[in-house]
């Protein structure tokens, strides 16, 4: 039981975190398909400035965990300026734009790690290596049978996460920008109309969208594959978005719909474990969460209400 939930723990909160930037740009009228491609760029950044720092100053990649969380968002924010400048100053379609930027990501990604692996480290290599994030326990509280699995083997980036999503939650629902920013999406001319200029909030929206989404990517880099590849374009940016539909649009559902996501694939893992599966069991269920997501659509779509203005041009002359 214990290690479901550690490992779901794990899986669950870089989904959380790219939920609650999907749901920033979205809240604020900006569809948001681009997230599976801003968490790879995020995290080819992340995992390229550290590969460097320790090739030229030697030191160890562990070490170097919290400045690759940095450089993924700064590399995810950047990366995220071409879909606002797409969809804001160009008034392109999101749906494409967010599509284009997943495709142009991994391309993009996969050639230059295979190009600067090659030039630079003399190694003919697709991916960097990283190493696995050192975890800890909290003393006491993790001996408490079940609840305190919550405690134990806890990744760094997990504490980072729960602090940030508390302080994007008091942005998003308590302050004056939170409250511009959620207007934005359901009546931008009301927002414009009191003097504010709608493009500047969605562009940061965007931006704090793409710099989340990079620090998700780069949590997944150091934990489940342990290094940057075109293997973390598994999706998970799509399971984001799905748990931020299930959750309405709002945090702490998302939340819910992150969990589920990650006990069903720790869960899943572990039933392989206890029959004593062939691995290629394992495989199979990685699908799980993506099964669960269908499930979902089924169920709970109807009740879904996303943003009015969502995924509208806005235009200053409509009313």
């Amino acid at each position: 039981m214990d290690s479901i939930i550690i490992d779901g723990l794990s899986f669950a909160l870089p989904l959380f975190i790219m939920a609650i930037g999907g749901i920033y740009c979205e809240k604020s009228g900006i569809t948001n398909l681009a997230i599976e491609g801003l968490q790879g760029f995020g995290a080819f950044i992340g995992a390229l400035a550290v590969v460097l720092i320790s090739k030229f100053a030697g030191m160890d990649l562990e070490s170097l965990f919290y400045i690759a969380i940095l450089f993924a968002m700064i590399g995810g924010m950047l990366f995220s300026v071409l879909h606002a400048l797409l969809c804001i100053k160009f008034k392109a379609n999101q749906v494409i734009s967010g599509v284009v930027i997943n495709i142009l990501s991994a391309a993009l990604t996969s050639f230059l790690t295979s190009q600067i692996n090659s030039n630079v480290f003399k190694a003919a290599s697709d991916k960097f290596q990283l190493g696995v994030s050192k975890r800890f326990s909290i003393d006491g509280i993790s001996d408490i049978p079940v609840f305190g699995a919550i405690f134990k083997n806890i990744y760094p980036f997990e504490i980072v996460i729960i602090i940030i999503a508390f302080f994007a939650w008091y942005v998003l629902y308590k302050t004056k920008f939170g409250l511009r920013l959620r207007a934005c999406g359901d009546n931008p001319h009301s927002v414009d109309a009191a003097g504010i200029e709608v493009s500047r909030i969605r562009f940061a929206a965007v931006l704090v969208s793409g710099a989340l989404s990079g620090l998700g990517g780069m949590c997944f880099a150091y934990s489940i594959s342990a290094n940057f590849s075109s293997n973390i374009y598994m999706g998970y940016g799509y399971l984001a978005i799905a748990a931020l539909i299930f959750g309405n649009w709002k945090i702490l559902p998302a939340l819910g719909a992150c969990l589920l996501f990650g006990f069903a694939k720790s869960g899943g893992y572990r039933i392989v474990q206890l029959m004593k599966l062939p691995s290629a069991y394992s495989d199979l269920i990685m699908i799980l969460p993506y099964v669960l997501t269908l499930l979902l659509l089924i169920f709970f779509s109807k009740t879904n209400r996303a943003p009015r203005a969502l995924g509208e041009i806005y235009d200053k002359g409509k009313r």
